[in-house]
């Protein structure tokens, strides 16, 4: 299961060892068993890992944010086939400790899976609660902050 939270086309194209050790895996264990697992269980479908831990020179090389909560195995961009983003991102904020939840990029014309959710949780310290939708303004990334993804919040349906 390691290798879904490490693989990178970037990291192999370029030669970049992308391998957590220590902490950073102790951290992506932790959002594993508080984040993805529960996701996994309620929504009884797998949850799919766009990306997972970034070692510093990866994230570098994929344009992360210098201080991407991905370096230090703290955050996972998911989703799950046949649930919206929105939904999975409100269900995560109400069922799942977090530090952030991110909805990126999401267009429901472009379908119910377009974008993903940025998941981080910090194992240590306390978490911020934060609800973001990330969206394109021309060439930069914008975020803006929100109480609730989907009003609707019709779970089950989805199972």
């Amino acid at each position: 299961m390691l290798n879904e939270f490490t693989k990178s086309a970037t990291a192999s194209k370029l030669g970049i060892d992308n391998t957590p050790k220590g902490e950073h895996l102790e951290n992506l264990q932790n959002v594993v068993e508080k984040i993805c697992q529960p996701a996994r269980e309620f929504f009884d479908k797998p949850v799919t890992v766009n990306s997972g831990y970034r070692s510093p020179e990866l994230n570098k090389a994929v344009g992360g944010a210098s201080a991407s909560q991905h370096c230090n195995g703290e955050a996972v961009d998911i989703e799950i086939m046949g649930v919206p983003n929105k939904v999975l991102a409100d269900w995560i904020t109400e069922n799942c400790e977090y530090d952030q939840v991110i909805l990126e990029f999401y267009n429901p014309e472009e379908g119910i899976n377009s974008g993903w959710v940025h998941a981080s949780l910090k194992k240590d310290g306390p978490n911020r609660k934060t609800k973001l939708i990330a969206f394109k303004d021309g060439k930069s990334t914008r975020y803006q902050a929100v109480d609730d993804f989907d009003p609707d919040n019709d779970y089950e349906r989805y199972k």
